[in-house]
């Protein structure tokens, strides 16, 4: 499947925000943003005039996009349905974004940044309701159990390096997480709050699309 493969940083960089799309390097001090906290090319460090409304709306669709790893065609898809459907538009897109399944293994604390846990996904580790799924879009629903494959425990990555990390992790209130078994349940509907998303985002993603 296709995927975004160039250098993470120089997206935050452009952008003018972190988003924290390299796990712990977002965090330390390494982090470009701290670095160098201006857009990359030759004219970076320069003043910028005040962006126009439809460059403001471009910033926000481009931020939730990268913040969640999607490519266009897809992130699109999802609010282009957002709009047509009957529902609550922001719920409906929340939605969409935070149960997707490689989402969900990066709110669970397995993998340190949605990248990681879409590899894991995709490597066949995550079971969803006892059930081998690598499809990182799938969406999970409330009820359904998460767990990592029997086999997939034994290796050095989920038998050392994932407990590090995981007991310094909290998970969303809306995610019931067992660190012991490295298990979970989905026990509500994600929130906005705990999303990190901003409402104006979603305003402005949802005027551009409707353009």
């Amino acid at each position: 499947m296709a995927r975004y493969t160039g250098p993470r940083e120089k997206i935050e960089r452009r952008l003018g925000e972190k988003l924290y799309l390299k796990g712990e390097r977002s965090y330390s001090q390494k982090s470009a943003m701290t670095k160098k906290p201006y857009p990359p090319g030759m004219h970076g460090q320069k003043g910028s005039r005040k962006a126009s409304e439809f460059a403001q709306q471009l910033k926000s669709k481009q931020k939730i996009k990268n913040i969640y790893r999607l490519l266009e065609k897809q992130f699109k898809g999802y609010i282009k349905e957002a709009i047509s459907s009957k529902k609550e538009p922001y719920e409906f897109i929340l939605k969409e974004l935070e149960n997707r399944l490689d989402n969900v293994v990066f709110r669970i604390g397995l993998g340190q940044s949605r990248d990681q846990a879409r590899q894991i996904v995709n490597h066949g580790h995550i079971l969803v309701n006892r059930k081998r799924i690598n499809i990182p879009s799938f969406q999970v629903k409330i009820g359904d159990e998460l767990s990592v494959r029997e086999g997939s425990l034994k290796s050095p990555f989920f038998s050392a390096l994932a407990p590090v990390w995981l007991k310094k992790h909290d998970a969303p209130v809306w995610i019931a997480l067992d660190k012991d078994k490295m298990s979970a349940k989905i026990k509500g509907l994600p929130t906005l709050l705990e999303s990190g998303i901003n409402v104006g985002d979603l305003q402005a993603i949802i005027e551009y699309y409707s353009r």
